[in-house]
């Protein structure tokens, strides 16, 4: 057992269904949410209100760019992952330095990525 406290992960993701089951994964792997952020506004409240550890990003919400967001939690500190239907080949200049997933991911390679993350904070720019 660990004394240190459960991760608070911000999850941003425009499909309620993958969101659900991110935060049912998240949950079950023993990290807490800090919330829930279907559009880029309401991601961008949550991010400058604070109270999250990491964030799980998804490339387009909606049909507009996350990039707004990406660029608020590097601006905060707070490092994050970008799990996209999109390669993360069409993804990198959208998103320099940030640690990128391409949807479906499977669960081990999502919690590994975000432990990675944690672990190195926002110094290296994901």
């Amino acid at each position: 057992m660990t004394d240190n406290p459960p991760a608070n992960i911000l999850i941003i993701e425009d499909e309620p269904l993958l969101a659900f089951v991110l935060e049912e994964l998240l949950t079950e792997e023993g990290f807490k949410i800090a919330g829930v952020a279907t559009r880029l506004n309401a991601a961008l409240v949550m991010i400058a209100a604070g109270g999250c550890d990491a964030a799980i990003l998804d490339a387009n919400l909606a049909g507009v760019s996350a990039a707004p967001a990406a660029a608020a939690l590097t601006t905060r500190g707070v490092p994050f992952l970008v799990l996209s239907g999109y390669s993360p080949e069409q993804q990198k200049d959208a998103f320099p330095g940030a640690r990128l997933l391409q949807k479906p991911c499977r669960p081990d390679t999502l919690i590994q990525a975000l432990n990675d993350i944690l672990r190195a904070g926002p110094a290296s720019g994901q």
